[in-house]
């Protein structure tokens, strides 16, 4: 499924219910922080983390990322292939390849 056919879905279903009154940038920006965190709890304890309840909860944040997306008319694919390429700038491969290192101590 493509992009955009995924965020057609998300505003209809919001739609069919009247949520898009709850969804401002804070809200949604805070739905994502939320969701993460719930993520994360699922690989609390150990590193082998119930994939269906994974799958649950990065389907969550990927929802309120796409929708916060929406809101605010950017695209989506767009601004990831834009902060790649803003990224690679910063560690380039010859510097950065197999290395953790923050892009300031390369």
């Amino acid at each position: 499924m493509s992009t955009e056919r995924t965020i057609e879905a998300l505003r209809t279903f919001m739609a069919e219910r009247d949520w898009g009154q709850f969804h401002s940038p804070e809200n949604l920006a805070k739905s994502i922080s939320i969701e993460a965190a719930e993520l994360l709890e699922c690989y609390q304890w150990d590193g082998d983390a119930d994939r269906d309840e994974v799958t649950g909860e990065l389907a969550d944040v990927l929802t309120y990322a796409l929708l916060l997306a929406d809101r605010l008319d950017l695209d989506p694919e767009q601004i990831v292939l834009d902060k790649l390429e803003r990224t690679g700038r910063k560690y380039p491969v010859e510097k950065a390849k197999g290395r953790s290192t923050k892009y300031d101590r390369l």
